[in-house]
């Protein structure tokens, strides 16, 4: 295979790092600015972070009033904004809450001409490293993993702490994932980043799958957006600035890896859900 047909196979995926705030107009005109730009570079799949329609760095009512049904105007926009560039679009969204006096944590997959392809609700709350996530959100359900799928390759998603729990991908690599993303918002702290970069590189060395997660930009998020291959090498990474990068994957990589390390055919157990 020559280089140019190669470049022609692969598939080009973009993380988008930001520091989202309490302006959703801005949050979402950062979205559009970014993914524009990605599209310019070839990518045709673009994730951004954690809490991308709205976030302050404390949670309270202000979140509550902030909080948009899944049909309602930032899904919309995404949806505009996937069909305008070609460019499928995951971020994370406040969602409104079965309990009023709570949010979800939900990520959002849409994909052009066809609007809403997936969501994913947060399962695994932050309530860990002096914070209580729960307090303002509720967690999603134990639900069959949603995935779609992009010119051959099967997406996955799930959120921040998620991967703390390597169960969670292994259950979207059982639902056929071969690309895992991980919108986030990984808060700064001692040992932190190190966590972050262990635990990612890990759940795609395990399952050897690729994974890209986008973080906030500090200075409350590490920043450090990446996307990892099967074999664990960072082919992309953004450092501490709000910006983009863009990497290539494809299905050739994935199954010359499993032939090397076939370690989801040899595995002896399964995940079962608590």
């Amino acid at each position: 295979m020559t280089e140019n047909s190669a470049e022609r196979q692969a598939i080009g995926v973009a993380v988008a790092q930001f520091a989202p705030g309490a302006d959703a107009a801005a949050n979402l005109a950062e979205i559009e600015r970014m993914t524009r730009l990605v599209a310019l570079r070839g990518a045709t799949l673009v994730v951004f972070p954690e809490y991308s329609s709205y976030f302050t760095p404390t949670m309270g009512p202000d979140w509550l009033a902030a909080a948009e049904p899944i049909d309602g105007p930032f899904v919309l926009a995404l949806a505009a904004l996937a069909d305008e560039t070609g460019c499928h679009i995951v971020a994370g969204l406040v969602e409104r809450g079965e309990d009023a006096a709570r949010v979800r944590n939900t990520v959002v997959a849409l994909a052009p001409g066809a609007g809403l392809v997936a969501t994913y609700r947060k399962m695994h709350l932050y309530d860990a490293f002096g914070m209580t996530e729960s307090d303002w959100v509720e967690a999603g359900p134990i639900a069959d993993p949603e995935t779609f799928e992009l010119a051959g390759i099967r997406v996955g998603m799930q959120t921040c702490y998620d991967i703390r729990f390597p169960e969670v991908t292994r259950r979207l690599v059982d639902a056929g994932a071969d690309l895992v993303l991980v919108p986030a918002e990984w808060v700064r702290g001692p040992l932190k980043e190190q966590h972050w970069r262990t635990l990612c590189t890990a759940r795609a060395l395990e399952n050897t799958i690729y994974l890209a997660a986008a973080d906030h930009a500090p200075p409350v998020g590490v920043g450090t957006s990446f996307v990892i291959d099967p074999m664990g090498v960072e082919l992309v990474t953004i450092g501490e600035e709000s910006g983009v990068a863009v990497a290539w994957i494809s299905r050739e990589r994935l199954q010359s890896v499993r032939t090397l390390n076939p370690a989801l055919a040899l595995r002896r157990f399964g995940v079962a859900p608590r």
